[in-house]
């Protein structure tokens, strides 16, 4: 392989798979029905299989119980150019060209979640739960702006939990869980030639692998008021597959390759605390905090035939809140509802265009219907507010050769979405 094949090879995959990982980054709390409703303000303290994403003590003391449910996730999005330029060597800049706005770029989804549980003996519960909780798809034509920051990106995971739990006193219950987390990747970007009059090339990765980590937690059961904690490690991530470079023309033509590459990167911590206070035999009041570990996601390790490379990713920890409540109408019906901030880990100044991400404040409302004897439907409604963010992202196109092309990408992005979430739960 030559040498500017091999620098090609590299930096073309780099950006790719950095892309990727910023994906990675987004976070899908819809797990649970009765969450939605309430705004995800007290699952921590809650119980049953439907709470073990956030607490894996939540199993402790529900009976035997089955929980499935899935969340219909609706994104009206737009993402518009506003001053993106392109610098072809010997450094000519100029605008990039294509449609200057792109709209619903984020992929409507359904996230789907799975729990059973089941006591043994007097003190000791088990579980298994299914989640997914970094799943999205966004697109953008090949003559949008964004396109040298993003075609289509597809991100799948499925995280399968096996559970213990354990009441350790009348009021206390401690839970340890550990987990399997499946990851698939597709992702694609254009790649521009050495001048504005050629087609662009297309660079596409794909991949998918298998990665672990584990979560402990405790409630604390009082009169009226019950607390609840968790910690969900950071989970270290080995992605492997293909790159495939094409369409590149002239000098940059031995660049085209179908070649093997792998990336490794550490998605964050969860810490989760929450209470649930019975103010009557009707009302009762929710609230949570969560504290993500993004930080963790410091820097990306890249691996390919070109060699390996690290890119510095700059994620910030954050901190959401939520408050909420639940109100029994009466023993067949329950209405709930919550409010919640969430703000986003992408820094100000290198969000791209692949995942178009902001601040964000969630409304939800909800509802539990008994319709037999031990059978409970939850539904659930949400709206979400996206504060109005800015994509800023440069990327640097053959880096260390003569051809090394500079996309400096500038837009804003702006937003609204819309959940809507069912669940059944059942005794058995």
């Amino acid at each position: 392989m030559s040498s500017i094949r091999t620098l090609i090879l590299s930096s073309v995959a780099l950006g790719a798979l950095a892309s990727q990982t910023h994906a990675a980054g987004f976070y899908l709390q819809e797990q649970a029905a009765r969450g939605t409703g309430r705004a995800y303000s007290g699952e921590v303290a809650d119980q049953g299989p439907a709470s073990l994403w956030w607490n894996p003590a939540a199993i402790a003391r529900s009976p035997r119980e089955v929980h499935l449910g899935a969340s219909a996730i609706f994104v009206d999005s737009e993402v518009n150019n506003s001053g993106s330029t392109i610098t072809f060597p010997p450094g000519v800049r100029l605008p990039v060209s294509g449609e200057p706005f792109a709209f619903n770029p984020i992929q409507d989804g359904v996230a789907p979640n799975l729990g059973v549980s089941t006591p043994i003996g007097d003190r000791f519960a088990i579980g298994l739960s299914v989640a997914a909780p970094y799943n999205f798809t966004t697109k953008y034509r090949r003559q949008s702006w964004a396109r040298y920051d993003a075609l289509t990106s597809g991100l799948m995971t499925a995280d399968i939990q096996v559970t213990g739990a354990m009441k350790v006193s009348d009021w206390l219950d401690l839970g340890l869980g550990f987990d399997a987390q499946y990851t698939d990747a597709k992702l694609q970007t254009a790649s521009p030639n050495l001048s504005p009059l050629l087609p662009d090339g297309i660079t596409q990765l794909s991949g998918n692998g298998w990665n672990y980590g584990w979560t402990v937690g405790a409630q604390a059961h009082f009169d009226r008021v019950t607390l609840g904690a968790s910690y969900r490690s950071a989970m270290d991530h080995d992605v492997d597959g293909r790159v495939f470079v094409g369409g590149l023309l002239g000098p940059l033509a031995s660049g085209n390759v179908d070649t093997s590459g792998s990336a490794t990167f550490t998605t964050p911590w969860i810490a989760t605390f929450g209470a649930r206070w019975r103010v009557t035999d009707k009302l009762t009041l929710d609230g949570q905090v969560q504290r993500f570990g993004w930080s963790e996601f410091g820097a990306i390790q890249v691996t390919t035939a070109g060699g390996r490379q690290t890119l510095a990713q700059d994620y910030k920890d954050t901190t959401s809140g939520a408050v909420g409540a639940d109100f029994a109408v009466n023993d067949r019906l329950t209405l709930r509802a919550g409010v919640q901030y969430d703000p986003t880990p992408t820094p100000d100044g290198e969000r791209t265009a692949r995942v178009p991400d902001g601040d964000r404040w969630l409304y939800g409302l909800g509802a539990t219907g008994r319709i037999g004897e031990r059978i409970h439907l939850d539904a659930a409604l949400a709206y979400i507010d996206f504060a109005k963010s800015d994509v800023r992202h440069d990327t640097v196109f053959y880096a260390g050769t003569p051809a090394a092309t500079l996309t400096s990408l500038r837009g804003s992005v702006q937003g609204t979405g819309y959940v809507m979430s069912l669940g059944l739960r059942t005794e058995f």
